[in-house]
């Protein structure tokens, strides 16, 4: 489903815009609609606005010409901010139509120009271009095959800058790695620095999509095989990175892998 935003809303009054986003459900992004919070209760508070505040130095001020996407849009905060700082195009995408309904909402009453598509990540390579900016925001531990993103998104949309970020448990430390370890070194796995990724059966934080929740050693090795350079590590679960070309010889990951698992988009 495919939607653009190319005006605002209409003057809509405070009641009247209260009124539409308590029909459009819960909200996940707290976002500032003319007066109007979102989320206000957000269990993380003016949420992802403080993360937002932690990381925004690192993105380039100024995007004009530029194009961006964002994947797992949610409610379109991140997108939005993207439009304030001059993106030529801002494209947000999320499997989860009830968000795109909000950033639909939330786009026309900030007069902001997105197109809104609902796209899984496993199929982004549908889209058929390339962009100057990906944002992949607090979408890798709902996904039950995180590399395979990283993988589809370096092949298949990223042409510069990827903006990650990713919920991390276990150690803050990363172990200064050798290349390759003989079978029967074991002891290196023990290190809290080795690259590690919690895998979560059932339930955390009450919700059944959180999959995969990685080590910040864990998320800079996945950045990297994936064939991405780590420019900076602006906030602590926030990493801006590079498209670099990977080796010869490395496999082409195909625009639709078919992969089955769910993507809520939650940034």
């Amino acid at each position: 489903m495919n939607s653009v935003i190319s005006a605002p809303f209409s003057k809509l009054t405070r009641d009247q815009i209260q009124e539409r986003v308590r029909a459009l459900g819960d909200w996940f992004h707290n976002m500032d609609l003319n007066g109007v919070q979102t989320a206000p209760n957000h269990f993380l508070g003016d949420y992802p606005r403080i993360k937002w505040h932690g990381f925004a130095q690192a993105i380039p001020a100024d995007l004009h010409g530029k194009s961006v996407l964002d994947i797992g849009c949610n409610a379109g905060f991140y997108s939005i901010e993207m439009k304030r700082r001059g993106a030529a195009r801002v494209v947000g995408v999320d499997s989860d139509e009830t968000y795109l309904a909000q950033a639909r909402f939330a786009a026309e009453v900030c007069g902001m120009d997105i197109e809104l598509r609902q796209l899984s990540v496993y199929d982004v390579g549908a889209l058929g271009e390339k962009f100057d900016v990906v944002l992949f925001m607090g979408v890798l531990y709902h996904l039950r095959h995180p590399l395979l993103a990283l993988d589809l998104i370096h092949e298949h949309v990223t042409r510069d800058l990827l903006v990650f970020q990713s919920m991390q448990r276990g150690s803050k430390e990363v172990e200064p790695l050798k290349e390759n370890y003989h079978f029967w070194q074991t002891d290196i796995f023990n290190q809290p620095g080795f690259p590690k990724m919690h895998f979560i059966e059932n339930k955390y934080a009450g919700d059944e999509t959180n999959w995969w929740v990685p080590n910040r050693a864990c998320s800079e090795a996945m950045l990297r095989s994936a064939g991405f350079d780590i420019l900076t590590q602006p906030e602590p679960e926030v990493f801006i990175c590079r498209h670099k070309e990977l080796k010869s010889g490395s496999p082409v990951i195909p625009a639709t892998a078919n992969a089955q698992g769910r993507n809520n988009g939650v940034a």
